[in-house]
């Protein structure tokens, strides 16, 4: 039996949820925060989502397999390690665009890689978390 109390909590909470996690991400490379911490959040909001209407309704939600995440991030990451060495810099060294950017601020190779580790975490806990689930009915 499904609360309507934590259902309609959960209408609410999934959208502020998931943009304070976008919130921790952006601004992950100036303070504290970043990927990991706003990966956190973002699984948080989903398994929020899942304890009040199933998991099978919270993976109809997200369209894709979490797991899907994994690869992604793990290729964002990588290629915003890789493009310093491109240009004869060594690996990880922070390359940014000119300027600032609306709400983002500056762009950089350190964002990318933020939002790699962010992707790879949903993808990695949503994916242990969903199983478990699945796999205890």
């Amino acid at each position: 039996m499904r609360s309507s109390i934590l259902q309609t909590a959960t209408r609410y909470l999934l959208p502020i949820l998931l943009l304070f996690s976008i919130f921790l991400l952006l601004r992950g490379h100036y303070y504290p925060g970043g990927g990991f911490v706003g990966g956190l959040v973002a699984s948080i909001a989903f398994v929020l989502h899942s304890f009040a209407n199933g998991t099978d309704a919270t993976m109809k939600l997200l369209r894709k397999k979490p797991l899907s995440l994994i690869p992604v991030g793990l290729g964002v990451a990588t290629l915003s390690v890789l493009v310093p060495v491109l240009v004869g810099l060594p690996p990880m060294t922070g390359l940014w665009l000119e300027g600032d950017f609306p709400i983002v601020g500056s762009i950089g190779t350190a964002l990318f890689f933020d939002l790699g580790v962010y992707l790879v975490v949903i993808g990695v806990v949503l994916t242990i978390l969903f199983t478990i689930s699945l796999t205890d009915d």
